[in-house]
């Protein structure tokens, strides 16, 4: 039996396929408020240059800069797998002056995986645009002899524990992702942490480790060069670049969606109409063509909404990676 986060999960992930089509028409908006922006805004990135989250943060930086009148400035503020950045913008002041690109991470999964963290993730935030989500894809090795989900389900319950999947770390969505997907199968897996993507696949591509989950754009041309197997896609659809590919409702796997985002907030108690103001701009920046392009090459589908639509997704993933933290016994090092 599905609990009430799974199904406020699935109905989050069919309301985001509805959202984009409708912020893709044609939007205006005022660009400004009568006392707002008059000085420099903060775009604060949780990450380090050069990673996903940053290359968004910096492809809303320039055309939100030119609409707004007023200079967006990225602000890289790294550690603690995102939390620093995060808490920076929880504690600024609420002024519209300071922004910040959050991810399910630090918003959704930290708060539950780690002892400590200084911010209430649905408290402390005023969520302004989803800005794109992307599924997970699930991986084999092209030798294993494994062709769809019966076949790995078949080999792990043979033999328990006996074969591995890697992850970015402890914590990481794909790391959970591997823990949902044991428990819906009923299976036993080990967990092979790395520090990145890339090691893990890395070793999936030599054997080294069973399998892994991964967003589609580093896996993608491995599977089109035949040396890896896509077996699922993790979200509420199949993907264009891999169309043969079911998802996990298909096989059966329902509830065992992972679809990592990115959004962008402002500290609790932010006026309504800034709010407002820069959800309507966001949206308008992310139907050109061009930013749309962009984050798709980046490894996400483009999506956005209203900011309650923002919130509840983010109060939902809180609960539901809460459970699976808590079930599979999950603790940072």
């Amino acid at each position: 039996m599905k609990t009430s986060a799974q199904k406020r999960w699935i109905l989050a992930c069919f309301s985001l396929g509805l959202i984009l089509p409708m912020t893709l028409q044609a939007q205006t908006s005022p660009t400004t408020l009568p006392d707002w922006p008059q000085k420099t805004v903060r775009l604060i990135s949780p990450f380090s240059a050069g990673s996903s989250v940053d290359i968004m943060a910096r492809l809303l930086a320039a055309p939100l800069s030119k609409m707004l009148g007023q200079a967006v400035v990225v602000d890289n503020k790294v550690g603690a797998g995102g939390n620093l950045g995060a808490d920076a913008v929880a504690k600024a002041t609420p002024d519209g002056y300071t922004l910040g690109i959050v991810t399910t991470g630090p918003m959704a999964i930290n708060p539950s995986l780690m002892a400590h963290v200084p911010y209430n993730p649905t408290q402390d935030f005023a969520p302004i645009v989803l800005l794109a989500a992307g599924p997970n894809v699930l991986v084999v090795n092209a030798n294993m002899g494994v062709n769809n989900v019966e076949d790995l389900i078949k080999l792990l319950k043979t033999s328990p524990g006996k074969y591995s999947y890697g992850s970015s770390g402890v914590g990481s969505t794909n790391h959970l992702a591997g823990e949902l997907f044991a428990f819906k199968t009923n299976t036993k897996m080990i967990h092979i942490p790395y520090k990145g993507n890339q090691d893990a696949l890395n070793d999936v591509l030599s054997g080294q480790i069973t399998m892994t989950f991964s967003g589609l754009q580093p896996l993608l041309s491995n599977i089109q060069a035949s040396k890896i197997k896509a077996l699922v896609v993790a979200g509420d659809k199949r993907m264009a670049a891999i169309p043969d590919v079911p998802t996990v409702a298909e096989v059966g796997l329902k509830g065992a969606e992972v679809m990592p985002w990115y959004g962008v907030v402002a500290p609790a108690g932010t006026r309504d109409a800034v709010i407002n103001l820069l959800n309507k701009d966001i949206a308008e920046i992310m139907s050109r063509p061009e930013i749309y392009k962009q984050f798709k090459d980046n490894g996400s589908e483009p999506s956005t909404g209203s900011p309650t639509q923002f919130a509840n997704l983010i109060a939902s993933d809180v609960e539901r990676w809460g459970e699976v933290i808590k079930r599979a016994g999950i603790q940072s090092p």
